[in-house]
């Protein structure tokens, strides 16, 4: 535990017990329990809960005096209904059960034999699957089976769904549920589609009722793929053209940093600067001399009272926008005198064609300063969310293979540059929530991981390097998960004419790809992930598809494919040979 963890627990705790992070809650529970041993006896109810939840959100006074006023031996919040079969196992009988997260026990019950028998004999547990199915799933029933009664605060008769702490969340709340689970921020977002649960109407409603969602997404940024989060919570941002909700009696101190490599980019650039409510200094960078100069003449000719303006010609132009951003600008950004930095950079992307090009700009510029009364919106969100971090464009879907593939090749060295920057959030499997195209609104605190690190534009490896898998594309992916260590969240930023072409498109491309595979999203997502990569539809693709959509065949039938059996060197030479 830090020192700062145990600072912040000692005002609220009698005991604080630190302990190996082995056996979920339920072994915590247990070492809890033999640690004040005898001990218990003095007390009349015990609680055992972890931090599965967030709350109170409703009060908490009426549902302890209503399950108070109960004879039952053992309490819970919410429970979960009989299932059979067992959707965990595919058969037998999921028991009803209280859940976990929240049981209340009377002293009848922990100072019975069998209580002390069943944790003498709990067994280990050591995956989440485990921790359901040898305890949450049976303590129920254990207890029940012996004669010991138990009550519900909110049970899932009275509501439409077997689960409702993940499903009705929103139901419970307004009935006076005083707790609300973290699941429907952080799990698979197919699997919440696939049963309509919007986490975004779920905040909405805990922010009704007062409690600070801030400390939710707080919580949420620190534990959660960043991409789950972005999905789960909906924090993708529509904003509309006329301001509507900034509050120019809170002006933000403002620094925008622009890399310019195209000096005819300059007052394009500085338009989208000057769509923002407040004046904001200007800092640029450029790679040489002949350019700062002229740069710096169109500056002249657009200077505004309060602004300050500065050029910068960089040491090196490797790793181009990104070590001038955090080598070129590092005193600024560590300055302390802006609340808000915008990064922005001259981008044409010649190499990809004029039209894909020209969107790939339009979609990073307008989607961030489109106009007056939309970037007012904008910064409007940093006002409205301390903790928010920052905000950048949608991913780039449009003319770019991004879905699928945005990790590209840069995730294991992304790995490598979290440990050494002491980054441990839960990187996203697929695809990074990231700022594609590297353009973004930030405060410069949720980037102090990024940039107090001493880079160096030899760190870059020479103009060559900027490539998948060097620095600069690594660094475009970190933004989000720096800002998320600290505890700040990202938001996605979109104008509406953007998000109709970009919808549209999506949808229209997820219709045709969805078209030959069975089921809903989830079940075409689970298909194509066991059936793995498909390759170029070889023969040999083909034969490790099959045996992917069938483990248990293919683990009996392992020997004729081995490539060191007779049988798999004939399969290997039918391969090679096929088309």
């Amino acid at each position: 535990m830090s020192e700062s963890g145990r600072a912040k627990l000692e005002p609220v705790s009698d005991e604080i017990l630190v302990r190996e992070n082995v056996g979920f809650d339920i072994w915590a529970h247990r070492d809890a329990l033999d640690h004040v041993g005898a001990g218990i006896a003095e007390f009349d109810e015990i609680l055992l809960t972890n931090d599965t939840w967030f709350g109170p959100v409703r009060p908490y006074g009426p549902v302890f005096e209503r399950m108070g006023a109960g004879e039952a031996h053992f309490w819970g919040m919410t429970d979960h209904a009989r299932e059979e079969p067992n959707p965990f196992t595919g058969k037998g009988v999921l028991h009803y059960h209280l859940q976990s997260f929240w049981i209340a026990v009377r002293r009848e019950m922990f100072l019975s034999p069998e209580w002390a028998a069943y944790w003498r004999d709990l067994p280990e547990m050591p995956d989440y699957f485990d921790a359901v199915l040898k305890h949450e799933a049976v303590f129920t029933e254990y207890f029940a089976s012996r004669g010991f009664r138990h009550e519900v605060a909110f049970g899932s008769e009275g509501y439409p769904t077997d689960h409702p702490a993940l499903f009705n969340p929103d139901l419970l709340l307004a009935d006076g549920c005083p707790v609300l689970k973290r699941r429907p921020f952080f799990h698979y977002p197919p699997f919440l589609d696939r049963h309509a649960v919007i986490g975004r109407w779920i905040l909405a409603d805990a922010d009704r009722y007062g409690y600070p969602v801030e400390l939710i997404l707080r919580n949420l940024a620190k534990n959660v793929e960043p991409k789950i989060l972005n999905t789960d919570a909906a924090m993708l941002e529509v904003l509309p053209e006329i301001d509507v909700s900034y509050d120019p009696d809170r002006p933000f101190r403002i620094a925008a940093i622009l890399h310019i490599f195209y000096v005819e980019m300059t007052n394009e650039m500085v338009d989208l600067i000057d769509t923002l409510p407040t004046i904001s200094d200007i800092v640029v960078t450029t790679p040489d001399a002949d350019r700062a100069d002229a740069i710096r003449v169109i500056l002249a000719g657009r200077a505004r009272a309060g602004r300050k303006v500065e050029v910068r010609v960089m040491a090196s132009n490797d790793g181009r926008d990104q070590s001038a951003f955090l080598v070129g600008c590092r005193d600024v950004l560590l300055s302390g005198e802006y609340d808000l930095v915008v990064k922005l950079h001259s981008k044409k992307t010649p190499q990809d064609g004029f039209n894909v090009g020209r969107h790939f700009k339009s979609q990073q510029f307008n989607n961030l300063l489109n106009s007056p009364g939309y970037s007012a919106n904008v910064l409007a969100l940093f006002q409205k969310e301390s903790g928010l971090g920052m905000v950048y464009p949608p991913t780039i879907h449009i003319g770019y293979p991004t879905m699928g593939r945005g990790w590209w090749s840069n995730k294991p060295a992304f790995e490598k540059l979290c440990r050494r920057l002491g980054i441990h959030v839960p990187l996203d499997e697929i695809s990074p929530l990231a700022p594609y195209g590297s353009m973004y609104i930030a405060r410069p605190e949720a980037l102090r991981l990024l940039v107090e690190h001493k880079w160096k534009f030899a760190d870059f490896g020479g103009a060559e390097a900027y490539r998948d898998g060097g620095l600069a594309h690594v660094l475009e992916r970190l933004p989000s998960y720096a800002a998320a260590e600290l505890g700040y969240h990202t938001r996605t930023v979109s104008t509406a004419e953007y998000m109709a072409i970009s919808h549209t498109s999506m949808e229209f491309n997820f219709d045709q790809m969805s078209a030959t595979i069975p089921g809903d999203s989830v079940d075409r997502i689970l298909f194509l992930k066991r059936a793995g990569y498909v390759g170029q539809g070889r023969l040999r693709d083909f034969v490790r598809m099959y045996f992917g959509l069938r483990p248990r065949l293919g683990r009996k039938l392992g020997w004729l494919i081995d490539p060191s059996s007779r049988f798999g060197r004939t399969v290997g030479r039918l391969r090679r040979r096929s088309p």
